[in-house]
């Protein structure tokens, strides 16, 4: 049960008219709209028309808004027990049974927005969406934490490719790229609060890694996904696509040096080699099939 300042369901204490900015707050906004942006990005570059597109970017929105609110309402609890003002469950601002009934909702849309791209082009995305509700309800605790975002990640590409005309599949390197990339982004999740959540008991794979070997792991997926998305297409690569691959293998071995005495370092060489990878990523869309 909650306490009258934190509150798990609804009741007085919620402010009923800040229940939309709670709700803004509590879908984890940042990955929701930079997912959504990099996937109406990487539609456009593919080709995929503007009505398309935006089908595209409302139904990866509604599946990211779904996946938040459930991470914030499983995580009710322990976020309110850890005194967590940053999450709006926690603070009373809105309560749990709201956040589900968001989840819930925003699921509901992504279902038929998906199959509106195509009946394989659905299928794939809402597989990727089942498997970070599975990491939400539980995978996230276990050494298999780390597969939801890989799979996820590994949808997304391959829900713009067979959301283009005639369902084509896509190109084995554009979907390893996304593996790769949501296996970095897992372990950069994690990193900024890994040492409290052991406190708290929490046992995915980052944990088990712990502190420093989740940080002398983070580039390795990143970089991965560089030399993937540089060397993976047909013919030999260009030189600007080599140097961006010099530029994040560079910046991740300065992350992991200085990383020793400054964990803050690590975590941003790996934003660096990341945002390598979205740009590399998107310069391949025309090549994603």
């Amino acid at each position: 049960m909650g306490t009258p300042e934190h509150p798990l369901a609804d009741g007085p204490a919620v402010r009923r008219g800040g229940v939309v900015a709670a709700l803004a707050g509590s879908c984890h906004p940042g990955p929701v709209v930079a997912v959504t942006v990099l996937l109406a990005a990487l539609a456009v570059s593919a080709g995929q028309s503007p009505a398309r597109c935006v089908l595209t970017a409302a139904a990866v929105l509604t599946g990211q808004l779904s996946v938040g609110w459930c991470n914030d309402a499983v995580d009710a609890r322990r976020d309110t027990a850890a005194g967590r003002s940053d999450k709006p469950v926690a603070d009373g601002a809105v309560g749990v049974r709201t956040v589900w009934a968001a989840a819930f909702t925003a699921l509901a849309l992504c279902v038929p927005l998906s199959f509106g791209c195509g009946p394989w082009a659905g299928a794939v995305h809402l597989t990727g969406v089942a498997w970070a509700w599975a990491y939400d309800l539980g995978l996230k605790a276990t050494a298999w934490s780390w597969l939801p975002y890989a799979v996820g990640f590994a949808a997304l590409p391959a829900f713009v490719a067979l959301g283009l005309p005639g369902q084509p599949w896509p190109v084995w390197w554009i979907v390893t790229a996304g593996a790769l990339l949501g296996i970095g982004a897992h372990l950069g999740d994690v990193l900024p609060d890994i040492r409290s959540d052991l406190v708290l008991g929490v046992r995915g794979w980052p944990h088990r890694l712990g502190p420093d070997g989740a940080r002398l792991l983070l580039p390795v997926p990143l970089v991965a996904a560089s030399a993937v998305l540089v060397l993976g297409p047909a013919g030999p690569p260009s030189g600007r696509s080599l140097a961006a691959l010099t530029a994040a293998t560079a910046a991740a071995v300065a992350g992991t040096l200085l990383g020793r005495r400054r964990e803050r370092a690590a975590f941003a060489a790996a934003v660096v080699v990341a945002a390598v990878d979205v740009t590399l990523l998107l310069f391949s869309g025309a090549a994603i099939v």
